[in-house]
């Protein structure tokens, strides 16, 4: 499944947030957002997930205007883990991944065993299939972000959408994380802020910058010392990897 904005521009009132970005993400590949605070990562974000209309441009799925699905067509289609999810604390793991099968059910429909496989299969693609019973409130905060993303995935979407899915986790639950989406068969956008984690496990990158795109492509093509300096305001040294290959940045202090 191919998503993609095109010229797309979105204001809060007379401020304008995105302003005339174009991104695309082919099937099956991981595109990374990065940027500075209030770039608009987040706004673009809402924006292809269909939270939002952008009041120029579009956002297509296959070439499909956005605007075009219904709620819960479009829910079949992309899910979105958003960075601020937020559950009653008295429920069970169970209970919250069962929530991704909604747009699959009607109010009237009853539960299926397919829905229970579907649910058992999300569970167990996080690693949590033995915490199915246990209180949300009870769950550390990467175990908490892992039941989110087997909400999403128990909505069997072809495009999945992380807004910041590392906030607040330390090293060892972000690279969790981001291992555990990279390595899923589906065609995936995360807005991210760590650059290092965002070269290591994206395909492409796109860099943002007052609402606007700067440029985009592979991590090795895009991230140079200038641009950092640049965007981001602070002076890096750039090298190779020798752990997995890929760029390594360093921060001057």
């Amino acid at each position: 499944m191919t998503l993609a904005a095109r010229n797309v521009r979105w204001a809060a009132g007379r401020t304008v947030i995105v302003d005339g970005v174009t991104v695309a993400v082919r099937p099956g590949q991981t595109l990374g957002l990065i940027g500075p605070n209030g770039s608009g990562k987040s706004s673009l974000i809402r924006l292809l997930a269909g939270l939002r209309l952008p009041v120029a441009g579009e956002v297509v799925l296959d070439d499909t205007p956005i605007g075009r699905f219904g709620r819960r067509d479009l829910a079949r289609r992309v899910a979105v883990l958003e960075q601020h999810a937020l559950t009653e604390a008295h429920v069970t793991v169970l209970d919250v991944v069962s929530l991704g099968r909604t747009p699959h059910r009607s109010a009237l429909s009853l539960w299926t065993d397919n829905d229970d496989r579907i649910v058992s299969d999300a569970l167990s693609q996080v690693g949590l299939e033995n915490r199915r019973d246990q209180y949300w409130h009870t769950l550390s905060g990467g175990e908490r972000q892992r039941v989110q993303l087997a909400r999403a995935l128990a909505q069997t979407p072809s495009c999945l959408i992380l807004d910041e899915p590392t906030n607040h986790l330390d090293i060892q639950h972000q690279i969790e994380i981001l291992r555990l989406v990279a390595g899923l068969p589906l065609t995936t956008i995360i807005a991210i802020h760590d650059l290092n984690l965002a070269v290591r496990f994206c395909d492409t990158i796109a860099v943002l910058s007052g609402g606007r795109l700067v440029t985009s492509g592979e991590p090795m093509e895009v991230l140079t010392e200038a641009l950092i300096a640049d965007v981001f305001g602070v002076e890096a040294h750039i090298s190779t990897s020798g752990l997995h290959g890929r760029l390594h940045i360093q921060f001057a202090m």
